[in-house]
C-alpha cells in the first residue's frame, strides 16, 4: 500500500501517525492521572497532620476537572482540529491569503519576507481566536470555579491585547531577519542563525524581566523589615549578586503562588508573588476573604523557598540549561539547512511543486519531522529538571532550611489545590518537579543522614 504512495502523501501520513500516536500516549496516561483523581479518597499518611480532610477533596476534585478538561483539549484541539489542518492543507492556504493581503495593502508579495511577515500576522490573529475559547473556558470556569481565578472580563480582554501585541512585536522583526539569514547566508547559513536566535534569546532573558513584564503585572519593591533583611543576608552569605528586591502583584490575576530570579549578568532581582507572603503580604487584611486569610508562607518559609532557588543558581543549573538550549537550537538549524529544500515537505501540508516558503519550511522541519527527536529530548530534559530540583532542595538542606523548606512545600501545594497523590507514569512524563511526597521524603533523608 506504501509503495503506491507519493512522497508527499507518504510524508503526510506519517506526520499525522506519530502525531496520533503521542496524543494517543498523552490521553492514556491522563486516563491513568484520571483513575487516580477517581479512586484516592485518603489522605497520604504523611500529610494527615497538615491537610484537612475538606481541603483534600477539593484538591481532588480541582485535579480532576483539569485532567478532564486536558482530555477534552487533546481530543478537540491536538487529534481532531490539528490533523484537520494538516490534511486540508490549512497552512498553505493562509499562505495564499498572506500573498493576497500583501498586494491588497501595496506591499510587495514577491517578497518573501513581507509575505511571511502578513503570514505570521495572519496565522497568530487565527490561533488567538482559536484558543479564545479554552482560555475563556480554562478562567472564567474551571479556575473560578475552584477559587483561584482573580481577573475580570475587562481584565482578561485587556491582557489578551496587550500579549498578542507585544508578540507581534517580538516575533515579526525575529521572523523577518531568519528568512533574510537563510536567504542571504550561503550553504551555512545555520551558523548564523544559530548564532543570532542565541544573542535574542539572551537579550530577550535580560529584556522581559525589566521592561516587559511590567506590562502585565504592577511590580513593587519589597518593604523595608525583618524579610527583606534576612534576603539580603542570604543573597550575601552565598555571594548573590542581589540588586533589587520586587512583589509582583499575582493577586489580581490569580491565586497561585511562586517565587523567582532574574538577570544573567551583574546584579540580579529576586520577585516574589505576593500570593506567596503570609496573608499575601497587603498591609491590610480587609481585602482578603475569609478563606485567603492565613494562606502563604511565615518568612522563615519564604527564606527557604528562595534557598531553593538560589541553589539552582549556585550549583548553575540556570547556566546548563542554557547551554543545552543553545546546543539544541544549533542542532535544530542544522537539521532544517539539511532538509528545508526538499519539495514534498511543502506539498504534504498542501503547497502546489516547487513553492517552498522558508518559514514554512522552519515551521514543518521543526513542529512536525523533528516531532520524534522533540519528545525524546523533552522527556530527557524532565528528567534533568527533576534532577536538578532534588539537587537544589539538597542545597536549601545544607543551608539549615529543610524543614522550613518542607513546611513552605506543603502550604503552597495546600494554597494551590495540588493534588498530593499522582500515577507514577504520568508524573514521569509530565511533572518537571518531584511530586510532594517525594520531595517530603527526600528531605527526611537528608536530615537522618546528618543526625
Amino acid at each position: 500500500m506504501l509503495e503506491g504512495l507519493q512522497a508527499s502523501e507518504l510524508t503526510l501520513y506519517s506526520i499525522l501517525i506519530f502525531l496520533f500516536l503521542e496524543n494517543l500516549v498523552n490521553l492514556y496516561l491522563t486516563r491513568r492521572q484520571i483513575f487516580v483523581y477517581e479512586t484516592s479518597k485518603d489522605i497520604p499518611a504523611e500529610l494527615r497532620d497538615v491537610m484537612k480532610k475538606e481541603t483534600f477533596e477539593k484538591a481532588r476534585l480541582y485535579g480532576l476537572d483539569k485532567a478532564n478538561y486536558e482530555v477534552f483539549k487533546l481530543l478537540v484541539c491536538d487529534i481532531a482540529i490539528s490533523s484537520i489542518e494538516l490534511y486540508t492543507g490549512f497552512v498553505a492556504m493562509v499562505w495564499m491569503r498572506a500573498m493576497e493581503v500583501t498586494a491588497r495593502v501595496g506591499l510587495d508579495n514577491g517578497s518573501e519576507i513581507q509575505v511571511s511577515i502578513v503570514f505570521l500576522l495572519l496565522i497568530n490573529i487565527i490561533g488567538t481566536f482559536k484558543d479564545m475559547p479554552f482560555k475563556i473556558y480554562s478562567t472564567f470556569v474551571l479556575e473560578e470555579k475552584h477559587g483561584f481565578n482573580k481577573q475580570t472580563p475587562a481584565f482578561f480582554i485587556k491582557d489578551q491585547i496587550k500579549s498578542f501585541l507585544v508578540g507581534q512585536m517580538l516575533s515579526i522583526p525575529i521572523v523577518a531577519a531568519i528568512v533574510y539569514i537563510v536567504q542571504i547566508g550561503g550553504n551555512y547559513f545555520f551558523v548564523w542563525l544559530w548564532a543570532f536566535v542565541g544573542v535574542v534569546s539572551l537579550v530577550l532573558m535580560m529584556v522581559y524581566p525589566v521592561y516587559i513584564a511590567p506590562l502585565f503585572d504592577k511590580f513593587r519593591a519589597l518593604e523595608d523589615g525583618e524579610l527583606k533583611s534576612s534576603i539580603e543576608q542570604l543573597a550575601a552569605s552565598l555571594k548573590f549578586p542581589l540588586g533589587k528586591l520586587f512583589v509582583v502583584e499575582g493577586s489580581k490575576r490569580s491565586a497561585h503562588s511562586n517565587a523567582y530570579f532574574t538577570g544573567l549578568f551583574g546584579a540580579k532581582r529576586i520577585v516574589l508573588f505576593d500570593t506567596l507572603l503570609l496573608n499575601k503580604g497587603l498591609p491590610d487584611d480587609s481585602t482578603l476573604t475569609d478563606d485567603e486569610k492565613g494562606k502563604g508562607c511565615e518568612n522563615k518559609e519564604v527564606l527557604a523557598v528562595l534557598a531553593h532557588e538560589l541553589g539552582h543558581w549556585k550549583l548553575g543549573h540556570i547556566r546548563k540549561n542554557i547551554i543545552i538550549m543553545q546546543v539544541q537550537m544549533f542542532l535544530i538549524f542544522m537539521a532544517f539547512s539539511q532538509l528545508f529544500k526538499y519539495s514534498p515537505l511543502y506539498q504534504a501540508v498542501g503547497f502546489p511543486p516547487n513553492v517552498q516558503p522558508i518559514l514554512i519550511g522552519f515551521l514543518v522541519i521543526v513542529m512536525y519531522v523533528l516531532a520524534p527527536y522533540n519528545t525524546v529530548i523533552s522527556f530527557a530534559m524532565t528528567i534533568l529538571s527533576r534532577r536538578f530540583e532534588y539537587q537544589a532542595d539538597e542545597f536549601a538542606n545544607s543551608l539549615g532550611y529543610s524543614k522550613e523548606l518542607g513546611k513552605a512545600l506543603v502550604k503552597l501545594h495546600i494554597d494551590n489545590l495540588g493534588f498530593p497523590i499522582y500515577d507514577w507514569m504520568y508524573s514521569a512524563w509530565n511533572h518537571s518537579h518531584p511530586t510532594l511526597l517525594q520531595r517530603l521524603e527526600r528531605l527526611k533523608s537528608l536530615q537522618k543522614k546528618e543526625k
